[in-house]
């Protein structure tokens, strides 16, 4: 039984490493990527134009920016994962690591912002004071950006693997201090959503929307953080390589185009025509 036990083993990662190291499997799985983030791009697009045509009059609000990242994070990572090959072996190397980890750098700042979103209206609901808020959105993105761009010149400067692991550590707490942000306002605004005196169906439809955008996108940014420490120190779990195809499929699967679609899908109400004074212009 052992023997029996032993000989499956070997048999699973013959065919494992048949697969990571097969062509048409790797040309396949990243073109599927492609596909999929180029579906999310289109349909981010048209609840963009969808959303320009009711309500131009307000000019760039946090719904209509949000969207708008989602387009182009999502383009991006189409384009990339189209040009994988040649992505690979585009030179020096630091560049390689800017076209991979720039889009997740934009996806975080995407969904930070549906988190300022929320601690507004939190703010605005207890009559608590906003005007902190936007500045510290733009700093901690700041300070996000400053930090990576640093250590991309450090890995371009001395790629030695300390720096390389520095890097997926420092974008494993990125992802976690999401995770955090997402737990905190979203919690807290589903909390006083639940709590509020009237009942009503608009209630129940906003209960459920923070509810299910709190928990889809603290999971995904919380496996993106678990994947990172994983692939900082172990490279069977390298995500940034040709030969890890199926790894990179589920990875991006998990983090990126299932939570995209499904907050897009949550949040595909259109506002009101006249009236939404919570669509505030981004200035």
């Amino acid at each position: 039984m052992a023997a029996s036990s032993s000989a499956a083993a070997v048999s699973l990662d013959a065919w494992w490493d048949d697969v990571n190291n097969s062509p048409l499997w790797q040309d396949r799985t990243f073109h599927a990527l492609a596909v999929l983030y180029g579906v999310v791009a289109v349909v981010a697009l048209v609840q963009l134009i969808r959303i320009e045509c009711r309500v131009p009059e307000f000019g760039w609000t946090t719904q209509k920016v949000f969207h708008f990242l989602n387009f182009i994070v999502n383009s991006v990572r189409s384009t990339v994962f189209v040009l994988q090959r040649n992505v690979q072996l585009v030179h020096p190397e630091i560049f390689q690591h800017v076209l991979i980890d720039l889009p997740g750098l934009a996806f975080f700042t995407t969904y930070a912002l549906l988190v300022l979103f929320w601690a507004e209206i939190y703010y605005q609901a207890r009559a608590m004071s906003t005007d902190r808020l936007r500045p510290a959105f733009y700093t901690i993105n700041g300070v996000v950006y400053t930090i990576q761009i640093v250590l991309w010149l450090l890995t371009w400067w001395k790629p030695v693997q300390a720096v390389i692991i520095l890097s997926k550590m420092f974008f494993a707490a990125t992802s976690l201090f999401a995770a955090f942000g997402f737990l905190l306002y979203g919690g807290r605004l589903f909390l006083m959503l639940q709590r509020f005196p009237v009942e009503s169906k608009g209630r129940r439809k906003k209960l459920n929307e923070v509810g299910y955008v709190t928990t889809i996108c603290f999971g995904c940014f919380l496996i993106r953080c678990v994947m990172m420490c994983f692939s900082a120190f172990d490279k069977g779990a390298d995500l940034d390589v040709l030969n890890h195809p199926i790894l990179n499929f589920f990875y991006y699967l998990l983090v990126e185009i299932v939570p995209s679609s499904l907050v897009l899908f949550i949040l595909r109400k259109l506002p009101p025509k006249r009236g939404i004074a919570q669509y505030h212009p981004i200035h």
